[in-house]
């Protein structure tokens, strides 16, 4: 076993706080990671607070970790000792289920295992995440991060940013696409940058007109606002895809009119509450689709981050100390943040 320190919810309540915990012992195809950096997550919080139900405390949330590989295991033949490499949302799966053997491993019919608040198939115990010093995971569950690629900038990527790039591939943007993002967060700004890096018109959908600069910086071909209806009329029936970031109950109609024919609204932000019930005829007269999507595969998360290498594409972020996460929280409720915090985890060593 491997003592471990990190920040753990001990109940939905209260402040996160200092947790010393055991991880396993590294198998033969396990690898050893130092972790460096952990970005923070909408679901981190949601989960903290027991927003989605069943958390299972103590749990410490975290799952964008990039790090450096202590030490690795008799069979492990991808990864060797120093290299910096990445952990996301999941640590394992069935792997023989029909999602697991087409490479969609968030998609297995008998559960994927989160890289915190799952339970760990080799203890059975709950797997706890990236707000922490190391962590033990199967090399194939395991992400190189591409060789110049800034580490700190690189941990939102792989949830922020594999969450918007799977979507934007599974409906096959590219140049010629026009794509509409909804909310200008964590989610919104990877999705305007990278739907911009594939060569799609991007229209950014805010609530707040403050943003329209720096859409436009990250990437963005226009900017409305959504509370304005000439402006969102001016954009009726014209877009292929909406990717829909925002995780608050909202009323979706709106954004469905803007849909071309067959196009569609997917919903990547994971609210606490429902949305209202869309009006069906938005659907059924112009033959527009409503759907969902979560994170990706392994394999699509490797291929997003050498993507996002190949365009110098990285998260905006602000750095803070663990000891910061509860501060941090509440600033993100309040959308006072451009875009992921990233928590560094040297924090940790410097408290002990």
């Amino acid at each position: 076993m491997t003592h471990t320190h990190g920040y753990a919810a001990f109940d939905p309540r209260s402040p996160l706080g200092p947790y010393d915990f055991e991880r396993r012992t590294p198998g033969p195809r396990d690898v050893s990671i130092e972790i460096l950096f952990c970005g923070v997550c909408h679901s981190d919080l949601h989960t903290a607070r027991s927003e989605w139900g069943g958390a299972k405390y103590p749990v410490v949330p975290g799952h964008e970790i990039v790090g450096r590989v202590t030490a690795v295991g008799s069979e492990v033949t991808r990864y060797r000792e120093g290299e910096l490499v990445g952990v996301g949302c999941m640590v394992d799966s069935c792997q023989h289920c029909a999602g697991c053997d087409e490479g969609l491993e968030q998609y297995c019919l008998n559960g994927f295992t989160g890289t915190y608040d799952g339970i760990e198939k080799e203890t059975g115990r709950t797997t706890q995440g990236g707000y922490s010093d190391s962590v033990v995971v199967d090399e194939r569950f395991v992400l190189r991060i591409p060789q110049g690629m800034d580490p700190a900038a690189a941990a939102p990527l792989l949830c922020a940013g594999i969450t918007t790039y799977s979507p934007l591939r599974r409906w096959k943007v590219g140049p010629g696409s026009k794509v509409g993002v909804v909310g200008l967060g964590g989610l919104g700004h990877m999705a305007v940058k990278l739907a911009r890096a594939m060569g799609a018109e991007v229209v950014l959908f805010t609530t707040s007109p403050g943003k329209r600069e720096d859409a436009l910086r990250l990437g963005a071909h226009d900017v409305v606002v959504s509370r304005e209806s000439e402006q969102m009329a001016a954009h009726a029936a014209s877009l292929d895809l909406i990717v829909n970031t925002v995780a608050a109950p909202h009323n979706l109609d709106p954004f469905l009119a803007l849909l071309k024919r067959d196009g569609t609204m997917v919903l990547v932000g994971a609210p606490a509450e429902p949305h209202p019930s869309p009006t069906v005829f938005n659907l059924i007269l112009q033959r527009r689709s409503l759907a969902g999507s979560l994170i990706g595969g392994i394999a699509e998360t490797q291929a997003m981050l050498d993507f996002c290498a190949e365009h110098g594409i990285v998260s905006d972020i602000e750095t803070i100390p663990i000891q910061a996460i509860n501060d941090a929280y509440e600033r993100m409720l309040k959308g006072d943040v451009k875009y992921r915090f990233v928590i560094d985890l040297g924090s940790l060593k410097a408290a002990a």
